[in-house]
């Protein structure tokens, strides 16, 4: 059923936003060069990779030894109103119609991290990832990793599409009123490094 509920909605919301995903690719052409769409290996359900599309918000500045600006340098004005606005995820939607993702479900993660879970917060991966989630409508990137995984396993245990339907509505709210974008010390989220303790 949940599978069916992404197919009705993210199928239709693809076509219906076809023309701003147009004109937006065309301007991070413009403002960021190519490629315009950025694409990560992440893990979806039972941590099985699938490659993952957004909207290009940084550039490829690089340090003298070849290794990428901080984030802070290489986001610029223009990517930080596509995140601001939830924009540069709008080639997602694609994803779910592909069934790489859910409309609702844990935001999938970088591939570095799968090693550095525990063995509660790896349970994160028994449902596929989402575009939102429970965590991004209590937080987002505003919260300690330790506060996102936690939300994360409240979905796990407690999904149901009545919970879906209601964090896609309050989803909707956090992207009009640009809440939980940024995390107060970091332009993006800063990296997992790991649990203070891991089994």
């Amino acid at each position: 059923m949940k599978r069916f509920v992404d197919l009705l909605l993210a199928a239709p919301l693809l076509l219906f936003f076809l023309p701003v995903v147009a004109v937006l690719a065309v301007l991070v052409r413009i403002k960021l060069g190519s490629p315009v769409l950025f694409r990560q290996w992440r893990p979806g359900l039972h941590g099985k990779p699938f490659q993952m599309m957004k909207f290009r918000t940084m550039l490829d500045a690089l340090d003298d030894s070849g290794q990428p600006l901080p984030d802070a340098i290489r986001l610029t004005p223009f990517g930080r109103w596509l995140r601001k606005y939830s924009l540069d995820e709008l080639p997602q939607l694609w994803n779910v119609v592909r069934g790489d993702l859910s409309l609702v479900g844990p935001r999938p993660l970088l591939m570095d991290y799968l090693p550095l879970y525990t063995q509660d917060q790896a349970r994160r991966h028994e449902v596929k990832p989402g575009i939102t989630g429970w965590a991004q409508i209590n937080g987002r990137n505003a919260i300690s990793w330790e506060e996102k995984f936690a939300l994360d396993l409240w979905y796990v245990d407690n999904r149901s599409l009545r919970l879906d339907a209601g964090i896609l509505l309050l989803s909707v709210k956090k992207v009009l009123f640009s809440e939980g974008i940024q995390n107060s010390a970091h332009a993006t989220m800063p990296v997992f490094e790991g649990s203070v303790e891991r089994s």
